[in-house]
């Protein structure tokens, strides 16, 4: 690996910072809301499979 100095280092940080396309404001929101959205319907989705599991071992559970 080539080693750089600390200047043109920073210059191609510079460089590369300025390419970087930042979402706007309520594309920020809109993405924030379905993230929001997604771990909800996420999260009810495991707790309803562990409490199906749950209720399936203390059934297992109660034969022995």
């Amino acid at each position: 690996m080539a080693k750089v100095n600390p200047g043109e280092f920073m210059n191609q940080v510079k460089t590369e910072t300025s390419k970087v396309v930042w979402p706007t404001w309520p594309e920020t929101v809109r993405t924030g809301i379905l993230v929001l959205i997604m771990t909800t319907i996420l999260g009810l989705f495991f707790l309803g499979i562990d409490s199906i599991f749950n209720g399936i071992v203390g059934w297992l559970l109660s034969l022995a």
